[in-house]
């Protein structure tokens, strides 16, 4: 599918040039990198995986309308850091029209911004690399004398990609359902191996060892929090022991050929759901659940979350947390206390993926077919003076990926249970 998207962006930029670069290689400390991972942009219209590599997109160009600039063969550091696919491999395996030695970027781009109207780059991402383009084109102004015209602009290209990337083709649609059922079964044997006594990190090492097993990297820093740690939403410290009679929150996806899933399932450590544990429970599934019969073509993203907003207070008020009617926690925002995030993201090569939320008047964008979302409606009580006692640390968040379809939603994680019946279940077996 590369092909096909470098095709449209052609399209777009007409009589431009694009430079999108990969990630750089990040490093740890002393001599040790973290383990590459490339830029999401750059691999969607590459699907090139190694550091230090730039492509170029140029209509009409006389080397090709797709020229990589990627790392040579080198023996001697392959044996040390691993195979490249060098000048031939682009060529022949990642569909370039030509390729150069990353070290000749520098001589050959300003000759290749010459007599182009715009340049299309991913301004702002890559400081360094941003610095390294305009002395590119200072190169070509300085040829005007010769008959040589520079570019005249300078163009964020993300919004092109992002609007691309926010649709998914059936293939990427495929890797992403893959690497949820490959979360799920992660999930599953979370639930099935939870134990009072046993910690948040050896939780993470039995979901993230089922991720491996499977090929898949994590798509984002594991969540493993119970009791209170589970209302701190980006909760990572993953050091607790699980106490009997606590909750556990897992937040955790894997990530598959550079596409994320991501599940959170809120369960029992000994189990069994205590009477107000299942109470606050009850109230986060339906206002998933809601949500999740909300979604389809046409319906906006602000009415997804409504849905959710709106059972939450309900719910809040039923139990008597919020001691206020509707009208008023709505209007005044009371219930954001105990639920503070919004109802969900796009998903795909980030986990919080790109695409706007908003149409070009500010409104709420509307939903389209192949869109893919996350649904995650949570209530969080961490202990306070205003919260009654038995509430104290209950915190629960359920999250699923959907996809975007004319009729409705996709559910991609439904391997995994949520309902309480379920999940006890699972745990007793």
């Amino acid at each position: 599918m590369s092909k096909e998207r470098r095709a449209k962006l052609l399209e777009s930029i007409g009589d431009g040039i694009a430079i999108v670069p990969t990630a750089p290689h990040q490093r740890r400390n002393s001599d040790v990198l973290y383990p590459y991972r490339p830029d999401s942009d750059f691999y969607f219209l590459t699907h090139f995986p190694e550091p230090e590599a730039v492509a170029v997109l140029a209509p009409g160009a006389d080397a090709g309308d797709y020229i990589l600039f990627c790392r040579a063969r080198d023996p001697a550091k392959e044996i040390w850091d691993g195979h490249r696919a060098g000048i031939e491999g682009a060529i022949e395996h990642y569909g370039a029209d030509a390729a150069y030695p990353i070290s000749d970027l520098d001589s050959v781009l300003p000759g290749l911004m010459a007599n182009r109207e715009r340049v299309y780059c991913t301004l702002g991402r890559y400081a360094d690399f941003d610095a390294r383009i305009v002395r590119w084109l200072n190169q070509t102004r300085r040829q005007i004398r010769t008959g040589i015209n520079a570019p005249g602009e300078i163009i964020e290209i993300s919004e092109l990609i992002h609007e691309m990337r926010l649709f998914k083709q059936p293939d990427e649609i495929e890797t992403i359902m893959h690497a949820a059922r490959i979360s799920a079964q992660a999930h599953r044997h979370a639930m099935q191996s939870c134990r009072p006594g046993m910690t948040e990190y050896q939780m993470q090492a039995e979901i993230e060892y089922c991720f491996a097993k499977h090929g898949c990297t994590t798509a984002y820093p594991s969540i493993v929090a119970s009791g209170v740690n589970a209302c701190i939403l980006h909760y990572v410290d993953n050091s607790d022991e699980l106490s009997d009679g606590d909750l556990l929150l897992i937040d955790a996806g894997a990530e598959l050929d550079c596409y994320a899933s991501d599940i959170t399932r809120t369960f029992p450590v000994n189990g069994r759901f205590s009477a107000c544990q299942r109470a606050v429970y009850e109230v986060v599934l339906e206002a998933q659940q809601r949500s999740i019969d909300t979604v389809r073509a046409g319906k906006r993203y602000d009415d997804v979350a409504q849905i959710a907003i709106d059972t939450i207070v309900d719910g809040l008020i039923d139990l008597g947390i919020l001691k206020c009617g509707r009208h008023e926690a709505l209007e005044s925002g009371a219930y954001k206390t105990y639920y503070m995030h919004k109802i969900g993201h796009w998903l795909g090569m980030d986990v919080h993926d790109v695409g706007a939320y908003r149409n070009k008047s500010g409104g709420s964008r509307k939903l389209e077919p192949n869109m893919y979302m996350t649904i995650e409606p949570g209530i969080y009580l961490a202990p306070s003076d205003e919260l009654d006692e038995k509430w104290h640390g209950i915190g629960i968040r359920i999250e699923d990926d959907v996809l975007v379809t004319e009729n409705g939603a996709r559910v991609s994680t439904s391997d995994v249970p949520k309902k309480i019946d379920e999940i006890e279940h699972l745990m007793a077996g």
